[in-house]
């Protein structure tokens, strides 16, 4: 009897340590599960894995326009997500909890996407590999030329680029088919772009800067015998690509691109649509709910404007104030670029001691301002490119500056730096990166709303942190604000309700001081994107609706420099996971 107490004893001990023991264990296996995964995903993603750092396929260019290669990445995400499931979520800790749930929110979103066909549509005039290639060839961007291997990693990826092009026009040609096609207006942009790229002679080539720029470490003869290689691999797969790729959408897909300008001119696009819209906000809400939230935003900050208007004591209705604030020759003050980026370096001066009360956490990664080259500037936005986690790439902030003098500073210069740079893309990106305790499918994690969201929100901080004294540059961050309230309305109406692109782009500029060169420019992105240009709005507001929650219910205990290092320290979150962790924070006040 006293060995089976004993032998009883024994086993309940066993039992309560099993207990005690297999949340750690599960816990160590769910971090060895995502490790996996992000080892795996890279040879999928290699880019992106070059931009983490990751240089095991800095010479590889995975050809992602191939049916294989769609059906691989199916059973990629639906076997993590069938492993994922053989974890008990509650017996997980709290920052465990969030990379469940986080990891559940990716694979479910991936093979959501996967059902539909937007790969009938390889690239736009707005992003997409061949954007993508002229950025990397040019030495000035995530692509490593530091060593002779790197050099040659680069002529594995321009021979890649060859291939994904024959790949991505045979897409493009089973999209006309089936009518899963452009719009017209949109293939226009799209010509130009391609031929911009296309030399005659290899030397004048955006991909021969490198060898312009070669480290003074390489030897006369390694310098002769990549110089050599370039001209070489310009002239046998660079040219060929534009040149096929231009003439393919001038003669062949232009004539068939569609004249509608939404993507409910698509088979399936509503319910694509709908898609997209769940995967840039990471929420369940509506079209028309969206409609309705941009509808109110802009009728509220519309009525700030006109407080604006009137402290400036302009005589005129608030129309007539956009033209001034866009015709006026006192706001084009600039003559060459440097001035503009001088003026934006002078911002980051003035608001950086204020910085320390908003942050107690800062990055490590350096930072640049840039201006966007020249290639691409016509049809891109100012914008922010990581760096590199280990901070040996700095984090850049790029300017489109087509004509200096026609360069206005009532466009929101302040509101654009917060937004682009600093607090902004530069703080949440490289602080969410540098975070090494973070399994590294969520160092590099980025949702819409939460990372656009974040964006706009510190736009919202810019009196706070001693901008916007002067009050057009405030007129200039209502009307970014105002920007990002007119886009859920737009996009949802284009892509929804049938609204035409002049349309669109009247209802921007009767609401902003844009010029029409830029109202088209978003409205041909928004057509490009959909779905995308809600995230802003909408994590913006979400963000603003936790800071008012959080101060009513902790009172003088409320510390905004706290909210926001809590809001960061997680990395890009989809806002229903945000708000869960933030309210298990506020609770241990």
């Amino acid at each position: 009897m006293k060995h089976m107490l004993l032998l009883l004893l024994f086993c309940c001990l066993f039992s309560c340590a099993q207990k005690i023991e297999g949340p750690r264990q599960k816990a160590d296996n769910l971090n060895a599960l995502f490790e996996q995964y992000w080892d795996e995903r890279a040879q999928y993603n290699t880019l992106e894995a070059t931009q983490q750092g990751d240089n095991r396929y800095n010479h590889i260019i995975a050809n992602d326009q191939t049916a294989t290669f769609r059906k691989t990445q199916r059973t990629f995400y639906a076997n993590y997500l069938e492993r994922l499931e053989d974890f008990d979520r509650e017996t997980l800790g709290e920052n465990d909890k969030i990379s469940y749930d986080v990891f559940k929110f990716e694979m479910v979103s991936q093979l959501e996407g996967l059902k539909f066909k937007g790969w009938k549509i390889p690239f736009q005039q707005f992003w997409g590999l061949p954007l993508s290639m002229g950025q990397l060839g040019s030495g000035e961007s995530f692509q490593p030329f530091k060593t002779i291997q790197d050099y040659e990693n680069w002529i594995g990826r321009m021979r890649d680029f060859s291939i994904w092009t024959d790949s991505a026009i045979e897409n493009f040609r089973k999209g006309m088919k089936s009518e899963f096609v452009l719009p017209k207006i949109l293939v226009e942009k799209m010509i130009p772009q391609m031929e911009k790229l296309i030399v005659r002679e290899p030397r004048k080539s955006l991909f021969y800067h490198p060898i312009l720029n070669m480290p003074n470490s390489f030897t006369r003869q390694e310098k002769k015998n990549l110089a050599v290689k370039y001209i070489e691999a310009i002239n046998r797969y660079i040219n060929p690509s534009y040149k096929e790729l231009k003439n393919f959408l001038e003669k062949e897909y232009l004539p068939h691109a569609r004249e509608t300008h939404g993507i409910s001119g698509l088979p399936d696009g509503a319910e694509m649509y709908k898609y997209l819209v769940k995967s840039w906000t990471t929420t369940n809400l509506t079209p028309a709910e969206i409609y309705q939230m941009g509808l109110n935003e802009v009728s509220r900050i519309r009525l700030e404007m006109e407080r604006v208007k009137d402290e400036v004591k302009f005589k005129g209705n608030l129309s007539a104030f956009f033209d001034y604030m866009k015709t006026d020759k006192k706001f084009t003050p600039y003559q060459h670029s440097t001035e503009i980026l001088n003026a934006f370096h002078d911002i980051h001066r003035r608001m950086s001691p204020q910085l320390k009360v908003m942050f107690n956490r800062t990055p490590k990664t350096p930072f640049e301002i840039r201006k966007t080259e020249d290639f691409r500037a016509a049809s891109a936005s100012a914008e922010y490119n990581q760096g590199s986690p280990d901070g040996t790439r700095p984090g850049i902030f790029y300017i489109p500056i087509l004509n200096p003098k026609k360069f206005n500073t009532t466009s929101g210069m302040e509101s654009l730096f917060l937004h682009e740079a600093i607090p902004g893309h530069h703080y949440q990106i490289s602080l969410q990166q540098e975070n090494g305790e973070l399994p590294k499918f969520r160092r590099f994690a980025w949702y819409g709303a939460y990372g656009e969201g974040w964006a706009l929100y510190t736009e919202s901080l810019g009196r706070e942190l001693g901008l916007y004294k002067d009050p057009y540059q405030y007129m200039g961050a209502l009307g970014d604000e105002m920007h990002r309230a007119v886009r859920l309305v737009v996009d949802v109406g284009i892509h929804t309700m049938g609204m035409k692109k002049d349309e669109a782009v009247k209802y921007m500029m009767n609401h902003q001081a844009i010029s029409e060169e830029g109202a088209v420019a978003e409205i041909e992105r928004y057509m490009a994107i959909p779905g995308q240009a809600l995230s802003y709005k909408i994590g913006s507001l979400k963000i603003w609706e936790l800071r008012k929650k959080y101060a009513k219910k902790l009172g003088k205990k409320f510390n905004l420099q706290a909210f926001h290092d809590e809001l960061l320290k997680d990395g890009c979150l989809p806002l229903e996971v945000l708000e869960r962790k933030m309210d298990a924070w506020v609770k241990t006040f």
